[in-house]
């Protein structure tokens, strides 16, 4: 799947070489630190924040992402699992609590992902 977009989006890499880490933790549940990123990559040099508050367009994203979670929860608990709707609400708000840091990464990603282009030559060659 390299040099695909949803490489980059699902692995958290580097949206112009795919080789790079974008999160300085690759652990999204160590909450203080699920949005700490580098600044730059570390292979090819590509700027991840390209103007002051870039990822706030994010936000709208994680609205679509959460839905999308919220909703395939809905069908797991109320059809699936055959809860009722107060036990469904619940199995929603505790889905998409647990998966809060899941969702921001994710949304981060494919927000960068609709600004930056894969490029293989700079995957072949690090920037030193």
């Amino acid at each position: 799947m390299k040099g695909t977009k949803l490489y980059s989006i699902f692995k958290g890499r580097c949206p112009v070489c795919h080789e790079g880490e974008m999160y300085q933790k690759s652990n999204p549940y160590i909450l203080n630190r699920t949005l700490d990123m580098h600044e730059r990559c570390s292979h090819c040099n590509t700027k991840y924040k390209i103007e002051p508050s870039f990822f706030y367009g994010a936000m709208y994203v994680s609205y679509g992402v959460g839905v999308a979670f919220a909703v395939a929860a809905f069908v797991i608990a109320f059809f699936m699992l055959g809860l009722s709707r107060l036990n469904t609400f619940f199995f929603i708000t505790g889905t998409l609590v647990v998966l809060l840091p899941l969702i921001l990464r994710l949304s981060r990603n494919i927000w960068i992902n609709f600004f930056f282009k894969y490029d293989p030559e700079k995957a072949k060659t690090p920037v030193s």
